[in-house]
C-alpha cells in the first residue's frame, strides 16, 4: 500500500489570534519564480509597491529581508499577483509549521506582536 503524506492545512500553524479579524489583513502577494507558497509561508513587504513576497533574509534589500506577515491560504506556483489573507499582528503561530527558522525573522514578527512558539 502506498503511504500518503499530508502537508500543512490552511491555518494549521495558527495557535491563537485576536477577536474578530483584528490579526488579519487582505493584501496582494506576488508569486515569483514559479514557487508555490504554502499556508504558513512567512512574507516580507516590498517597500516600493506595498506588495508581499516570500521572506528571504539573504535576498534583495527591498523589504523582503524583513518578516512582515504569515500567509493564511496557500498560493499556486504560477507567477503573478494574488489577493490573500495574512496575519500581521496579535497572534501566536507554531514555529515548526512556518516556512523559515531564523532568529531575525522571529524577531521581526515579534515586533509586530506575531509570537512564534
Amino acid at each position: 500500500m502506498t503511504a500518503l503524506t499530508q502537508g500543512i492545512q490552511t491555518g494549521e500553524f495558527l495557535l491563537s489570534e485576536a477577536d474578530g479579524q483584528l490579526s488579519r489583513e487582505q493584501v496582494t502577494v506576488t508569486v515569483a519564480g514559479a514557487v508555490a507558497l504554502p499556508s504558513g509561508s512567512v512574507l516580507g513587504k516590498i517597500t516600493a509597491t506595498g506588495k508581499y513576497v516570500k521572506y528571504d533574509e539573504a535576498g534583495t534589500d527591498d523589504g523582503r529581508r524583513v518578516a512582515a506577515a504569515v500567509l493564511l491560504n496557500a498560493l499556486p506556483g504560477t507567477n503573478g499577483d494574488y489577493k490573500a489573507t495574512v496575519f500581521v499582528r496579535n497572534c501566536e503561530v507554531a514555529s515548526a509549521m512556518l516556512t523559515f527558522s531564523d532568529a531575525n525573522g522571529v524577531a521581526d514578527l515579534k515586533a509586530l506582536n506575531v509570537i512564534v512558539r
